[in-house]
Order: C-alpha cells, then sequence, then structure tokens
C-alpha cells in the first residue's frame, strides 16, 4: 500500500491476502471493534465482500462520503472496494461474514438476479421486518456455530447457511421493487450491471467503449441504449463517473497530491485530470478536498 493511499486491508487492521485459512470469515462486532475503541477508520477490501449483521445497538456507517445512522436490528452488505468505516456504541452486538467475492459468485451462479442485488452496496433497517429479523439471526448464530467448530460437512453447511442469509437479504431488496423490473427487460439489466462490474475492475486502463461492448456481445449504441435506461448516463458518462468516484475517494481519504492521484488514475497529464475533474464537478481537486475538510471538521 502506498503512502497516502486509502487503507486495503484483508481484515480490518490486517494486510494478509486471506482472511482465514477457509473462503469465509465469521467474527462478532465486539471482537474487533473494540481494539480500535469502537471505531473502523475509512477502508477498502480489494477481493472481498462483507455482510455486517447489527443485532442490537447503533452504529454511523460511512461509505465513501455519505453517512447514516443505524439501530439494530439492521443489515449492511458490503461489495470489493467500497471504502468503508464505522462509530459503533460499546453495548453493540452483532456479527461480521466476510467472504471471497469470487467465492460470493460461485454460490449465487444459478441463481437469476440474486447476484446483481450484491454488485452494490445494501443496507436494510430490519425493524419493519420482523419475521426476516429473527430468520436472520438464526441463521447467522448457525453459521457462526458452525465456523467455530469442525464437525464433518463444515464448510458445506457454512455455504447453505450463507445462501439462506443472501436469499433473505435479497428478497428484502427485491421487495421494494416494481413487477417491471422483474420482466423482459431483465437480460438488459444483467448487461447493465455486468457493464458497470467490467468498469469497476478496468476503469484506470481507459479502454474504448468498443471494447467494453465487444466483451458484452454488443454494439457501442446498444450498450448506450442499455446504458441509458438502466444506469442513467451514457456508457463512457458511466466510466467517468467510477473515474471521478476513485478520484473524490482519493481526496477525502488520502493525502496524496493531485498529481499523485492523477498518476494513480493512469493519467499520464496531471493537467488534463484536474480540468477533467472540474469539468465533472465544478471543482478543481484540491478545491473538492477543501470542501470535504470542512464539512468533517
Amino acid at each position: 500500500m502506498a503512502i497516502g493511499d486509502i487503507p486495503t486491508y484483508a481484515l480490518y487492521g490486517e494486510t494478509g491476502d486471506d482472511p482465514a485459512t477457509d473462503w469465509v470469515h465469521c467474527e462478532t462486532i465486539q471482537i474487533r471493534s473494540r481494539l480500535h475503541n469502537y471505531r473502523i477508520l475509512p477502508h477498502r477490501h480489494e477481493k472481498l465482500f462483507q455482510i455486517l449483521h447489527l443485532a442490537s445497538g447503533t452504529a454511523e456507517i460511512m461509505v465513501d462520503s455519505r453517512s447514516a445512522q443505524l439501530t439494530g436490528p439492521a443489515i449492511v452488505t458490503l461489495p470489493p472496494m467500497t471504502v468503508h468505516g464505522y462509530t459503533f456504541s460499546p453495548d453493540v452486538r452483532g456479527t461480521v461474514l466476510t467472504l471471497f467475492d469470487s467465492r460470493l459468485t460461485h454460490i449465487l451462479a444459478d441463481m437469476d438476479g440474486v447476484r446483481e442485488t450484491f454488485r452494490s452496496v445494501q443496507l436494510i433497517r430490519l425493524r419493519d421486518h420482523e419475521d426476516a429479523a429473527r430468520t436472520l439471526s438464526v441463521d447467522i448464530a448457525s453459521l457462526a456455530s458452525e465456523f467455530a467448530g469442525r464437525g464433518p460437512g463444515r464448510l458445506e453447511a457454512i455455504q447453505a447457511r450463507l445462501m439462506l442469509i443472501l436469499i433473505a437479504v435479497h428478497r428484502l431488496q427485491d421487495s421494494g421493487r416494481t413487477a417491471g423490473n422483474r420482466s423482459p427487460g431483465r437480460r438488459a439489466l444483467q448487461h447493465a450491471l455486468r457493464f458497470r462490474e467490467l468498469v469497476d475492475r478496468d476503469f484506470r486502463s481507459h479502454q474504448p467503449i468498443e471494447v467494453y461492448a465487444r466483451r458484452l456481445g454488443l454494439t457501442p449504441p446498444h450498450l448506450n441504449r442499455i446504458c441509458r435506461e438502466h444506469l442513467g448516463d451514457t456508457a463512457l458518462g458511466v466510466v467517468h463517473q467510477r473515474i471521478i468516484l476513485e478520484a473524490k475517494r482519493y481526496l477525502t481519504f488520502t493525502s496524496l497530491s493531485a498529481k499523485g492521484i492523477a498518476l494513480a488514475l493512469a493519467f499520464d497529464d496531471p493537467a488534463y485530470f484536474a480540468r477533467f475533474f472540474k469539468q465533472k464537478t465544478g471543482l478543481p481537486p484540491l478545491a473538492f478536498r477543501a470542501m470535504q475538510q470542512s464539512t468533517t471538521a
């Protein structure tokens, strides 16, 4: 991790590649947060997907530059590379599940539409979903028990419980969707979400839209239509949004200079990066940083 970069951990405070000897790790919120005085500073995980189950107590969660107040019960899911941090109340109770994102893809491979739910942050307050809250608590407790034990079929049992947890969260999130989102437009939506996934992975390479379209088996005009319909912007606009998001993360959470951020984002000309950032946000990079610092002071 370069000096001034956003901290990227396996688990918070740990820099090893694997979260555990298994593909999944499970621990209480108390175990790690009390070591840090119940404050987890902004960081991200390169290859890991996390589920945080807040059973009771309170938490202020920061995701990128946005924050929200949570009171248990609640559940949060975080895809890889999402900058996040927490401030918990000392009486917090709950569980954090961490697994490789590639494993998540494997688990949900045959389940239409479920994988797409977890490509973005999900934050669900459970007070109005009492039955689902009870079911989630039981499944998470059972998973934690399996994780702590060494019984036959342990990892298979963990995967089965995890699948039930993921389905429950997907159903809660999906309950607010209209029937139109489950109609023939589903294939176009899947293309849009797959495009966003490719952009998240490759935005630093500044690839032409034609390359993305070819990888998706689409023409550039078709990809643009899909992006406008489901992502609210052109395909190039989606790429630019992702670059700006990363630039904002660096400006907010690191001490890198504007030139350093330009290099980190593969801009050959720092002056062009500064113009690009101002065009998209209305502010020069360092003015944006100053504004962020003044609002958090």
